[in-house]
């Protein structure tokens, strides 16, 4: 296998810019969804700087994803 072909690993953290562009919320809301103890906590690197368990981030997003389907089959139970 050609180096070009070799898979890049996937950083484990990620910064909360790149959080904001997996989930497509902004910085604010991020913070506010952490401050209200609903998002993934976050790893402290230094004095200023937070990253974020990037499988835990994709777990989160799963969990958001698995409620809607449970929500849409709620609605067509009590729409049935």
């Amino acid at each position: 296998m050609s180096p070009q072909h070799i898979p890049v690993a996937q950083p484990r953290l990620v910064s909360i810019k790149t959080v904001c562009a997996m989930t497509s919320m902004s910085r604010s809301m991020v913070n506010a969804l952490r401050d209200d103890g609903v998002f993934v906590e976050a790893v402290e690197l230094g004095p200023r700087r937070i990253a974020f368990v990037r499988e835990e981030v994709e777990a989160w997003i799963d969990a958001r994803i698995a409620k809607r389907g449970a929500n849409d089959n709620n609605r067509k139970r009590e729409a049935a």
